[in-house]
Parts: C-alpha cells; structure tokens; sequence
C-alpha cells in the first residue's frame, strides 16, 4: 500500500502526521518505509532521528557546448523551449538552472558540438530509524540543492525508493501545493492524505488539492488540523463533497510541545497512540473500499 500525505499549503500538518503513522506501524510491527519527498524542506529527520547509512547525489544532464566544433548557428537556441541555451555574437550561452534536461540542443546540432555533463540538483539519503519498542524501519529523504529551482529530479529519485520492495507500506511526505512536485510524489499512491486547517487559507488550498487529486484520478481522505479553531466550512466542504474526514487534531498545548521538542505525539502525548491508530484504521478501510469500487 503506498499512502501520500499531502496539502494545499504549507504549514497544515503533514510531516506530524507522516512520522507518527510511520512509528505507529512500525509499534504494530508493520514493515514501512517512508520518503520524505518535500525535499525544498525535508524535516522528517528532526522527529525520527534516522542513523544515516548513505546518501547518493541526483544529477541531471545539461548541455555543454565544444567552441572548436560551434558554428554558433544558433539552431541549439532556436530548439530550446525554456531559453536555456542562447546564442550571443559568436558565443553559446548556457544556463543550467533554466534547463530541463530535454536533449533537444543534443540530438539536433547539426555540428555535434554539444554533450550532456551531468550537473548535481540535490541528494537523496538513505537511513535507518530505531524508536524505543518500535520495530526499525527506513527513512529516505530527498534534499534539493541550494539554490536549484527545479525540484522533480531529486523528488523522482527519492521515490525509486518506493519500489524498492521488502515493505508493506509506503508513506509518503509529500511538498505543499499543487504543482509539478507534488503531482510526483502522489500520482503513484494508492491513497491521499490531503491535511489542511479551518481557516480561509485552508479551505481555498484544499479545494485545489481535492481538484488536483481528482484531475489524477486518485482517491482521498482528509484529516483536520487544529480543528476547534475557525469555523466548519471545511468540514461541510468535505461533506458536499464525500471526502471522508479521517481525523481531526484539536488545537491543543500539548501537541505544539511536542511538535516544538522534534518528540512524537504517540510516544509523548497521552492517547494518541489510539487516535493515529483509528486513523490508519480508517486509512485501510478506506483504501478497500477503492479496491471494492473498481
């Protein structure tokens, strides 16, 4: 089973939810793995503590450019849909953090004068997470360059992970938002998570997650963070909706002390061991009855 938790906005909840769903299974003696896929900002490792067993750089191919060979034509720059590559004088101009890696100046110059050197973008990490009474059970996480704006390729090599094999279940941290990098980390799941909060920004950015969600043709629950504070619009939003509300988190001092300590709220925070545990409950059941529809 692969489980994506995701959101419209930042902020909502989702590597609270990710890591306690991950030490809960883990508690259930369930074989998990989770991918910290928000690799602009990964924190994943400040809750779980991972012992880093190795961590492999992703590179992307981006031109570079023979001058003995450069006939400075400027067919290079004419096939580039990003400007990437431009042709000034007799110079090429190359700007790797416009370049998406596409092979076009490659394959069509007519002089052979360009090949692809790969260029790092950032670095996935493999590690390995042992809580007290909990079974151990990998952490991978992806961390994009400083610097780099192109997120997709550290966020595609972080989730190769997911079908390493040798697991049950697969959780994925996904980035906020809905744009290119979150498509990559949840198109693959056999469920999403979308955490938001009852506020106006909360419900604006989860009416976009559930639209990008359904344009995929992915299933989803949500859960509710904070929710005793703001009003019910969200809840009545999922209800118009039939998303089904898989939990709800109360605003609550105890929580933010554990979150504010990098601690977990199932081994810190009296009954939610049982709350996470109803949730993924929840989460199972969910996902069969998705099975059972197809």
């Amino acid at each position: 089973m692969r489980v994506a938790i995701a959101s419209g906005k930042g902020g909502t909840g989702k590597t609270t939810l990710a890591t306690n769903l991950a030490a809960l299974l883990a508690g259930r003696g369930v074989a998990v793995r989770l991918l910290d896929c928000d690799v602009e900002e990964p924190d994943c490792h400040l809750f779980l503590r991972p012992d880093v067993k190795r961590c492999e750089p992703v590179t992307v191919p981006v031109p570079t450019v023979d001058e003995d060979r450069c006939t400075s034509c400027g067919v290079c720059a004419e096939v580039c849909a990003f400007k990437a590559i431009t042709v000034v004088g007799a110079t090429v101009l190359v700007f790797p953090e416009l370049c998406h890696s596409c092979g076009a100046c490659t394959m069509l110059c007519p002089e052979s004068a360009i090949h692809e050197d790969g260029c790092v973008t950032g670095e996935v990490e493999f590690g390995t997470v042992a809580l007290e009474g909990r079974h151990e059970f990998p952490l991978i996480t992806g961390r994009l360059a400083v610097g780099e704006a192109k997120a997709v390729p550290t966020i595609r090599a972080t989730m190769a992970a997911a079908d390493a094999g040798g697991v049950d279940v697969v959780l994925v941290d996904a980035p906020p938002g809905t744009s290119c990098p979150v498509i990559e980390s949840v198109r693959d799941a056999d469920l999403v998570v979308l955490v938001t909060e009852p506020t106006p920004f909360g419900l604006h950015d989860l009416r976009l997650a559930v639209a990008m969600v359904r344009a995929l043709g992915l299933p989803c629950v949500a859960a509710v963070n904070r929710a005793d504070l703001g009003d019910d619009r969200v809840q009545r939003f999922c209800a118009a909706e039939e998303i089904e509300i898989i939990l709800e988190l109360p605003f609550e001092r105890s929580i933010a002390t554990a979150y504010a300590g990098g601690e977990l709220l199932v081994d810190v925070v009296e009954g939610y061991e049982e709350s996470i545990g109803a949730t993924w409950d929840r989460i199972v059941a969910a996902t069969r009855i998705v099975e059972a529809s197809a």
